[in-house]
This record gives structure tokens, sequence and C-alpha cells, in this order.
């Protein structure tokens, strides 16, 4: 049996701990593979643990945007810089993760679609010498 190359294993473990996200509009998933391929972390986007939002919270997306916590700064808080190689990504990070993400000395980010928001992520990616993957 052929074994599923690295990308496309943390990508699927990304997909599956997007369906955690409580986020009906959008579900995000990001996993971090360290140098020898281990996985070093798993999260999605949503609030902060332990925290029971209002009711209603969920039901004006623009007005809880703002309080949303991105799957990759979850991430990023599972393991210490210089730690991971790879972060995998359902969606292309936005501006504010691509900057974290670099700042983590993450070399390779794989993503999977293009959310329909402007960001610079390509752009710093490249700045950085980060390698960016779209992988379907």
């Amino acid at each position: 049996m052929k074994k599923l190359p690295w990308d496309n294993y943390a990508l699927q473990l990304a997909r599956v701990a997007a369906g955690q996200s409580p986020d009906p509009y959008k579900q995000v998933g990001a996993c971090a593979l360290d140098f020898k391929n281990k996985v070093i972390g798993v999260a999605y986007n949503g609030l902060i643990s332990n925290f029971e939002p209002p009711q209603g919270f969920w039901d004006d997306r623009d007005k809880r945007r703002k309080y949303m916590v991105h799957a990759e700064a979850n991430l990023l808080s599972l393991f210490k810089r210089d730690e991971c190689k790879t972060v995998a990504c359902t969606l292309l990070p936005c501006t504010s993760c691509a900057t974290m993400i670099a700042a983590y000395g993450i070399r390779r980010v794989v993503y999977n679609e293009v959310y329909d928001r402007d960001t610079n992520a390509q752009e710093i990616f490249k700045f950085y010498g980060i390698e960016l993957v779209h992988a379907l």
C-alpha cells in the first residue's frame, strides 16, 4: 500500500480539524509538521478556549469576525519558534497569519483554498523565502 505524500497527509488532518470549528460560515483548519514530518499540532478557527459567547453571537458574521481566533494563530500557540517545518492550512493564510508564520521560522506552507478576501500572504511568503504550495 502506497503512503500519502506528507503534504496531503497534513492537509487531510487540517481538514479534519476544520470540522471542529464552531463558525457556521467558514470552518478553517491547520496542521503543523516538524522536520521529521511528525505532527506537532492541529487547530481550527474559533473563540478562545472555554469561552461561551452571548446568545446570538453566531448570527452576525461581520460583528463576530473581530473576535475569531484564526486556525493558524491557534496552531502556532502549540509549539515554539523553529520547531515546525511545514504548516498545512485549508485556506491561504491572511496577511496577519502569514507574518506570524514567518516570525516562527516556518519554511513551507501548504494550502488548499484561496479565501474570498484580500490577503498579501503570497507576497509575504515570497519576501521571506517561504515555499508556498497550492495543493488541491
